[in-house]
């Protein structure tokens, strides 16, 4: 019997390393990994270095295409070699033609953005999903199953429109076993952790100097540790925190996971890094409401949300009634095309 293909579309590293761990589950099928890709003009725009912001290009898709080459994972970029029988994806912001008639199953990465006024552009005027970032995950309904991090998550993108029937609260790969990161060789503990975002390396708003105060009053004369976002310009972001908060470490390449399970407090704005501060106990900041957050947080089951997922991975392989018919675009090439291709046979 001929092994079946299956597509992971990565992104950033922790998008990257959630699906290698979904895909150790599906050793038997012919697995291949692409970083994340787009169609059209969009495509040309990340293609020329614009889109180096995002985890189309720039040091989320060099993060990402470093851990494939040194996991030794077979690489198919953009999806084009093989036929897929199964796609799994961290996002459908951008689902692209090539995968829009194949089984297709949706990761939740981790947080979701605030809902904000692209938001609603893009739920009540069909503006592109991208415009309004994770707030609208989900929204595209291009996919057959959703996999979730809680029931909390549940209830809120049903909330959203997304039709629960497709939606499974399987937990998500590197935040259902935050235990384990206590076990580390990170040198400080009791100390007050501050992990920074790259808000303003995407375009939004952030007075940095205001929120490192923030910190500085938070930690009250215990040392302060700044890990610093991938993302973001390493160079300037030190050199703020050097000025308006002398005391404290800047770190940049850690594990943020390992950190936050030997601090005290933790500090955050809107990075999903929150909730391994709430499942391991500690002191915690966010600019979201706290006991939102603790709803949401993603079930801890030792570790075994990628199992589940790829289950679900299985379940949608098997399923010979479920059939997709061809995107129009894709359509009306396939029909151009064997046009020609039968034009050219009576010539």
């Amino acid at each position: 019997m001929e092994t079946k293909n299956i597509l992971f579309i990565c992104g950033s590293l922790n998008q990257t390393t959630m699906m290698h761990a979904i895909s150790k589950h599906l050793e038997y099928y012919n697995c291949f990994f692409t970083p994340y890709y787009a169609d059209g003009y969009i495509d040309v725009l990340a293609r020329k270095g614009y889109l180096d912001f995002s985890i189309l290009g720039g040091s989320f898709k060099g993060a990402s295409m470093n851990y494939l080459w040194k996991e030794n994972l077979r690489v198919d970029y953009y999806g084009n070699s093989y036929n897929y029988d199964l796609v799994v994806t961290c996002s459908d912001l951008l689902v692209p033609k090539n995968i829009q008639n194949k089984k297709l199953i949706l990761v939740q990465e981790g947080m979701t953005d605030p809902k904000n006024f692209a938001y609603y552009l893009v739920k009540w005027f069909k503006f592109p999903r991208y415009i309004a970032s994770t707030s609208t995950n989900g929204l595209s309904d291009a996919y057959d199953i959703f996999c979730v991090a809680s029931e909390g998550y549940k209830q809120l993108f049903v909330q959203n429109g997304i039709k629960e029937e497709k939606i499974r609260v399987t937990g998500i790969p590197n935040f259902d076993n935050c235990q384990e990161y206590a076990n580390n060789d990170f040198p400080y503990r009791n100390f007050v952790l501050v992990a920074t975002s790259d808000s303003r390396e995407t375009f939004k708003f952030e007075n940095r100097k205001k929120f490192i105060e923030y910190s500085v009053k938070i930690a009250n004369g215990k040392q302060l540790i700044f890990k610093l976002h991938p993302n973001e310009n390493h160079e300037k972001a030190t050199a703020e925190i050097n000025k308006y908060a002398p005391e404290a470490l800047v770190y940049t390449q850690e594990n943020i996971h390992e950190m936050i399970a030997n601090c005290d407090v933790l500090i955050t704005k809107y990075s999903t890094v929150v909730y391994t501060g709430i499942a391991l106990g500690k002191e915690v900041y966010s600019y979201f409401e706290i006991d939102e957050l603790k709803q949401m947080t993603p079930i801890q089951n030792g570790g075994t949300s990628a199992l589940n997922i790829a289950q679900e991975c299985l379940k949608l392989l098997n399923n010979k009634k479920l059939t997709k018919k061809e995107p129009k675009t894709v359509k009306l090439k396939n029909r151009i095309k064997n046009y020609v291709s039968s034009l050219a046979g009576v010539l």
